[in-house]
């Protein structure tokens, strides 16, 4: 059975995954997706969070490298792979069939089976004049990226909120010279405040109205009492806004941390949507570098891995349906056809004058081939592509491959508007469910006047009555032996096997129009696909005429 990946690289066809955000992070999942053979298109906004910033620390590898730098090389290394990459941003994320629609602000929408969403936040800075511009440089919010470059100096945290508490704490591991402006955090805990006194940090509840530098450089803070405050440079906590409107419509469950309410994912990235994970900033606003590439890298895998076990289970479910099971049946085997016609349809169809036959559900061609050789013209159609393909191969090989049409298609669906003098279907079932009574309506409809529909079927009421080699492939039709079900399978494989009066009566098709000819159960001797064994079957035979 032929395997089909949906993936592509237009709004016409689906991409396997779409990234949301060509930062760290989700350029980092690119590179693992690509490198997994994985059709992907990146969509980028192209404002990074750390854009401010002119150098990225506490990056093993990449130590003090422009982050813009890091991304150019990021870049250039998914070019390598299957990721294209394109600038723009998305409106919204929608479901679709088995798929997400990504509309772009452009009015683009794109298809994807899957959405790694990665388009970070922004950092809300007080509104203090001359904060702003010295945001990245000399006002600062990570001392683990900036420390480093800061330490010993005089520096300061101006507090946002009570979480400015523990930063506090926290930035006087860098310098001994340590200011702590609290007037935005509300009264501070006596306890706390002696805390930090016992090291030295100096406590000012007193606001700051502006942030003062001399030729891009901050020198220090004015408060609103006018004093002055000098400083080397200062650390805040800027309040995070995720950038997640554009996921706003499916409703994606949420989780609240320290730093306020983001997407709520599982520890690989997950969000409560199936086909929809988050990364990097978006759902962890205190990730840095390190931790968005390494994001990145087990997200990217773990949405490989979800597309894997879907095409998998789409796989099986579609050798279940009686396309795959059919094709599963001829391409897992070696030629089926012995090269020998039914006899008891040659018997019954060599007493009728020639024309134009159908045969359905024509295997690999036996019953068609032969029709050929007496003079007829033939449609031949069948599920499997394999089993018409071996046919017209035989019919090459017989000389009458000009003589027979052959079709691959599903009979349940398939129509014609051309008309015949014989449609026939010789052991016509299936062991996957297929609507056969009503194909065999519908093909009868397609009958001119005078015309014949001939079924022979097997007429197996007993385990008993079944050819030993038949058996033999009961048991191993699904790779092993049913053990103790084999009996009650088998019985319920049977059951749906109808007598000729049975099939008469099941196709209802009606006295006025329809003549039953022949409607009978025929024994004869069969040999078995070794060209050895042989036993004794019954045929069920049914033949009617279009008045």
């Amino acid at each position: 059975m032929s395997e089909t990946h949906l993936s592509g690289t237009s709004e016409n066809e689906t991409w396997d995954v779409i990234v949301v955000g060509g930062g760290a992070a989700g350029l980092s999942a690119a590179l693992t997706l690509g490198r997994a053979r994985r059709q992907v298109l990146v969509i980028d906004a192209g404002e990074p969070r750390n854009r401010f910033a002119a150098h990225m620390h506490g990056s093993l590898g990449n130590e003090g490298i422009d982050p813009a730098q890091l991304l150019q090389r990021g870049r250039e290394e998914v070019s390598a792979y299957d990721v294209t990459i394109r600038p723009g941003t998305v409106h919204t994320v929608a479901d679709a069939d088995r798929s997400l629609a990504v509309t772009l602000t452009d009015g683009e929408t794109l298809t994807a089976r899957a959405v790694i969403a990665a388009t970070g936040l922004s950092d809300d800075l007080p509104d203090i004049p001359g904060l702003a511009e010295q945001w990245g440089s000399g006002v600062l919010h990570c001392p683990y990226c900036h420390g480093w470059e800061v330490r010993g100096q005089r520096l300061a945290v101006l507090g946002t909120s009570p979480m400015s508490l523990h930063q506090a704490e926290l930035i006087r591991q860098w310098s001994d010279h340590l200011v702590f402006f609290t007037a935005a955090c509300g009264p501070v805990d006596p306890a706390l405040a002696v805390r930090l006194r016992a090291r030295g940090v100096e406590l000012i509840d007193t606001a700051v109205v502006e942030v003062l530098a001399e030729q891009g450089r901050l020198t220090g803070v004015r408060l609103a009492d006018g004093r002055t405050v000098a400083l080397d440079a200062m650390f805040t906590a800027p309040a995070p806004r995720p950038h997640e409107e554009f996921l706003a419509g499916l409703d994606l469950e949420r989780a609240e941390n320290p730093m306020g309410s983001v997407i709520a994912v599982d520890p690989v990235g997950r969000t409560s949507h199936p086909r929809v994970w988050a990364i990097g900033n978006l759902v962890n606003p205190g990730a840095n570098v390190p931790i968005s590439i390494g994001a990145g890298s087990m997200t990217g895998g773990m949405v490989n891995m979800a597309l894997v076990t879907e095409e998998f289970d789409d796989a099986v479910a579609g050798e279940l349906t009686p396309g795959g099971y059919w094709e599963n049946e001829y391409a897992g085997s070696t030629r089926r056809w012995s090269g020998r016609v039914n006899q008891t349809m040659a018997e019954i169809v060599g007493s009728l004058p020639v024309g134009d036959a159908l045969d359905l559900g024509c295997g690999e061609g036996g019953d068609a081939v032969w029709l050929a050789e007496q003079g007829w013209q033939v449609t031949a159609v069948d599920i499997s592509p394999t089993a018409t393909a071996r046919g017209a191969e035989g019919a090459a090989a017989r000389g009458v491959a000009n003589r027979i049409t052959w079709v691959h298609h599903d009979l349940s669906t398939w129509t014609t508007e051309q008309t015949f003098d014989l449609v026939t279907a010789s052991f016509f079932h299936s062991t996957v469910e297929l609507p056969r009574t009503e194909i065999l309506r519908r093909a009868a409809g397609q009958l001119r006047p005078g015309g014949h529909l001939l079924i022979v079927s097997h007429v197996f009421k007993r385990a008993e009555d079944v050819p030993p080699w038949a058996l033999r492939h009961h048991k191993d039709d699904d790779g092993g032996n049913h053990a103790g079900n084999d009996a009650a399978d088998l019985e319920a494989r049977l059951s749906v096997l109808l007598t000729p009066g049975e099939e008469v009566a099941e196709l209802a098709l009606g006295e006025a129009e329809w003549e039953v000819v022949t409607e009978e159960i025929r024994s004869r001797e069969a040999t078995g696909p070794d060209g050895q064994e042989t036993a004794t079957v019954k045929d069920g035979v049914v033949l009617v005429r279009r008045r």
